[in-house]
This record gives structure tokens, sequence and C-alpha cells, in this order.
């Protein structure tokens, strides 16, 4: 993620992990599901920005979910470290998720994205809520620490012919800051995506195009290069563990 102007990350909530493997086990308190996955990823992208200088990304993903709805987990990724001083980037979240319907779910979330060895002044805190209906899903990420900016989203995943899955989506960010003054003072940009997934050999596959109309100028301050915004062709495969 970029720091200035705050947050999660690529074409799914945390990253590009589609899916995981989930066991069972029980627990005095009730039932709590535990997964893991890995994914290789041509590129590791942000709403639309890469985020590892148009490299290839190595990402993983530990969760625990308790049968009440509640979950805990951390996802990891390589990042490019002249842009955000450390190699590294890993993400803590906690949330609460459920169903309202037999068809409207929701998922209410906490998370902070760290970067060791840059400092702690490079993390970010977010608040997360999204709504789910029939593969829409409506959602906002609220970052309040270190800068304040919100994040807007639709998205909607449906399934096409011979098992692929599709997924479109829509985002905007309101940095409530000038984005780069002086050559650049708006305060808003906008990123979409278009997904295309397939599981094969026991994999999870993902050709994601994403583009935002971020100003090159912009791009080219926060991340070296005006290219890192421009219009990606992004290919992961994911693995549950």
């Amino acid at each position: 993620m970029k720091k200035t102007t705050t947050c999660l990350c690529s074409a799914f909530i945390f990253g590009t992990a589609l899916t995981a493997s989930a066991e069972s086990f029980d627990t005095p308190l009730g039932s709590i599901d535990a997964s893991m996955s890995v994914t290789l990823a041509s590129d590791y992208i942000w709403r639309g920005q890469s985020q590892t200088a148009g490299a290839g990304a190595i990402q993983g993903s530990l969760d625990f979910a308790h049968e009440s709805g509640l979950y805990i987990g951390a996802w990891a990724s390589n990042v490019d470290a002249d842009t955000f001083g450390a190699s590294i980037e890993i993400d803590y979240y906690l949330g609460f998720a459920g169903q309202l319907s037999d068809n409207l779910s929701y998922d209410l979330a906490w998370a902070t994205y760290t970067y060791p060895k840059a400092g702690g002044a490079a993390s970010v805190d977010e608040i997360l809520a999204s709504f789910s209906f029939h593969g829409l899903t409506i959602g906002s990420k609220y970052a309040y620490e270190p800068q304040s900016a919100l994040y807007t989203y639709v998205s909607y995943a449906f399934e096409l012919p011979y098992d692929l899955g599709l997924e479109l989506h829509m985002g905007h960010t309101d940095t409530k800051d000038p984005l780069n003054p002086p050559a650049d003072n708006g305060k808003t940009y906008r990123d979409w995506a278009v997904t295309l997934g397939k599981t094969l050999l026991g994999l999870e596959w993902a050709l994601m195009y994403s583009d935002t109309n971020l100003k090159g100028s912009t791009c080219a301050a926060w991340y070296g290069k005006s290219r890192y915004c421009n219009g990606n062709l992004t290919l992961s495969v994911s693995k549950g563990l």
C-alpha cells in the first residue's frame, strides 16, 4: 500500500490469495477453522498500483475463524524496498462475518498494515465494512492512522461456462489531502479491475487487468515511475495448504 494516500490490497480484500484450505477442530469454546494459502503472482497490485515495482510477488496467509463468525489472520507479501523502506509487508486483521439472510452477508473488520524495518510510522490502521448479496459486494475502508482516507468500492462476481469465474471491481479513494502538490492537487482517484479465475490441477488461477486514473506525475512521485499505475495484466496462482 502507498503510505502517502494510505489504504488491501489487490484483486480481493487481502491480496491475490484466492482461496485457502481449511481444517476444523473442536475446542471448549466451539469449532475453529484454520486455513493457510500461498500465492505466486506476476505483480502485487493494490488499487491498480504496483507495490513491487512491476516485479513478481510471493504471498501467504494464515487465518483462524470461529463458528460464531469471529476471525483473525495475517497476510504477507514482498514489496519494493525503495518505495516502502522495507522489503516485506505484513498485514494483521480481526473481524466478524455472518449472514443476515440466505443471500445477504456482512463482514466487519479492523486491519493494520505493517512494514518491518521501515519503522512504526510506515504502518496504517484501517476499519473495513462490506455487505454482499447474490455476488454483489459494496464496501468501504476507512484509514485513520497515520492519515485519514476513505476507500469505497463495488464488485460483482459471477460464474461463467467451463467453471470460470469473473469479478468486476470499481473503487474510489478520497485521501482528504492533495495527492502530490503542486503537480496534482486532486484529492481523489479511481481504480478498476476485471479478474478471471479458474480452478485447474488443484490450483486457483487468476488473470486480472487493472488500471487507475492517477496522473503520471503523481505515480512517479510515489513509486519512481509513472507506468506503475497504468493498465496492468497480472497472473497469479494460489494453493491452500
